[in-house]
Parts: structure tokens; sequence; C-alpha cells
């Protein structure tokens, strides 16, 4: 009988201890998993804004039609300009009352600047949008120009303070899925003693009485860490059913799940956990 046939057949035995052992795992990585997808949504967003090539430039009250066509043209002969589009202030005002804000939609037109959105080429250099932002400031009919370059550093200093409690988190979770899965084997050594006894009797090595309870302990930080992605998607699905079309275009992305890489490692990452547990567990218990 091969270990892994022997790995199913005592897995099969004590499946309530199995399943019990997986839940317990599945509770853990669903926080880890948690906040990797926090951690990958962030870093997308800083990714978005930061290679957005975009800025806002908005109008002073009471600028013509004229003097606003004149600052389009300039900027539609800058080099690395992509491309300027004018948004009136009932197009603005339009575009957000969109949003079911009940408080804007009383507001008149006039509250809301016009404003000239601008975009850069993508291969322009990184200098480029800043030095238009400049020049534009100094004119009288520009009250101001937004590059979302302040949101993108300080989303980038939100997604280091995020990756370092992640990585506390993923201590604290790797501490839990050892406790658990290697009280279970443990458990599951001590229902099989009779077994054990027997193997050892006729001469089997520690390695061979050994090995099925490693195989049972990496399926459990396997499966554990599945169930919580599994888990999660449902949690995503649920929120992204309810997240509005508007909102991912004001800010430039819709959520995303976690990346197969990501998953690939944490359920590679429950396994590892799950077998080292188990062969710790067993190295003294087995020990003649």
């Amino acid at each position: 009988m091969t270990d892994l046939q022997r790995a199913w057949r005592g897995g099969r035995n004590d499946w309530r201890l199995h399943a019990l052992s997986v839940f317990s795992v599945a509770v853990a990585f669903v926080c880890l998993a948690s906040a990797a997808l926090v951690v990958v949504n962030i870093d997308g967003l800083r990714a978005r804004w930061a290679q957005a090539g975009r800025a806002s430039v908005f109008l002073a009250a009471g600028v013509d039609a004229g003097r606003a066509a004149e600052i389009e043209q300039a900027l539609r002969a800058t080099p690395g300009v992509a491309d300027v589009r004018f948004v009136s202030s009932e197009e603005a005002r339009r575009d957000l009352v969109g949003m079911g804000d009940d408080v804007l939609a009383q507001l008149p037109a006039e509250a809301f600047p016009a404003s000239l959105e601008v975009k850069v080429n993508d291969d322009a250099e990184g200098h480029t949008l800043a030095g238009i932002a400049t020049q534009l400031s100094s004119l009288p009919a520009v009250e101001s120009v937004e590059t979302y370059g302040v949101w993108t550093d300080r989303l980038a200093a939100l997604l280091a303070g995020g990756v370092t409690a992640s990585a506390l988190l993923a201590i604290i979770v790797f501490g839990a899925v050892i406790s658990v899965v290697a009280s279970t084997i443990r458990l599951a050594l001590q229902r099989r003693s009779r077994e054990v006894e027997v193997l050892k009797l006729v001469g089997a090595s520690d390695g061979y009485v050994r090995r099925p309870f490693v195989i049972e302990g990496a399926a459990q930080g396997a499966s554990g860490a599945v169930v919580a992605i599994a888990l999660l998607a449902v949690f995503y699905a649920i929120v992204r059913s309810h997240f509005q079309g508007e909102l991912a275009t004001l800010i430039g992305m819709a959520p995303m799940f976690l990346p197969w890489s990501v998953i690939a490692v944490m359920v590679g990452m429950g396994g590892g956990l799950g077998a080292l547990a188990a062969f710790t567990s067993l190295r003294k218990l087995l020990v003649v």
C-alpha cells in the first residue's frame, strides 16, 4: 500500500477530526487572504493613478469661452499632450449629480468650475505633466491644477503600511496553522496507536510510519487555504455586485480579486505549513 493510499484511508477514518482542522485553518487564512486582497487593490489603484498621465485644469470663475479655447489650443500644441477635453460647468454638475448625491443636486451650475481634462502620452517623460501643471498654474485664468500626484504618494504610503500589517498578520496565521495541524495530527496518531505499534513491531521505520501523517497535514493546510479563498471569493462577489460603475469611473478602476499567482502561493504555503507541522509534531513521538 502506497503512502497516499495509507494517508487516504487514515483521513477517511478520521474525517470529522480533519474537517474541523480544515475549518480552523480556513478561518486563519481568510484573515490573511482578506488583507492580501486589500493590498492588491491598493497597489492596483496606486499603479493606475501613477500611470494615468492626466491632469484637471480648473478654470477661474468668469473665464469666457474664448479664453478657455485659447488655453485648450495651446495645450493641444504642447509636446507630449495626447488629448484635451473641455468640461463646462453644466457638464461637471451633471456628472457629479449622476452619482446620486442629493446635496450636490441642489447646487447651481455656477458652483461647479469649468475645467480642461488633459491627458499626456504614455511614453512621455515623467516631468512632462509636472511642467505643464507649473506653467498653467501661473495663468490668471486658471484657478488650480490637479495632477493627482499627491494622492499617488498617499496611496504608496498606505500600501507600505498595508504590506507591513499583512506581514505581521501572516506570522500570526502561520503560528495558528501550525498549532492546529500539529494538534490534529497528534490526535490522529493517538487514535491509530495500535496500528503504529504493529508497524513498529514488524520493523517499519519511523519515516514509513510518519509519511502518511505528513501527507494528511499537507492536505489539511492546502484544503484550508482553498476553502478560505473560496469564502473570500463569495464575499468579493457580494461586494462587487454592489459596486457602482460611477465610482469605478471616478477612482479609475474597479475592484479586482487576488491574482492566480497569489492564490497558488497561498495554497502552496498552506500545504507546506501543514506538512511541516505534522513532521515536527511526530518527530519526538515516533522515536523509539
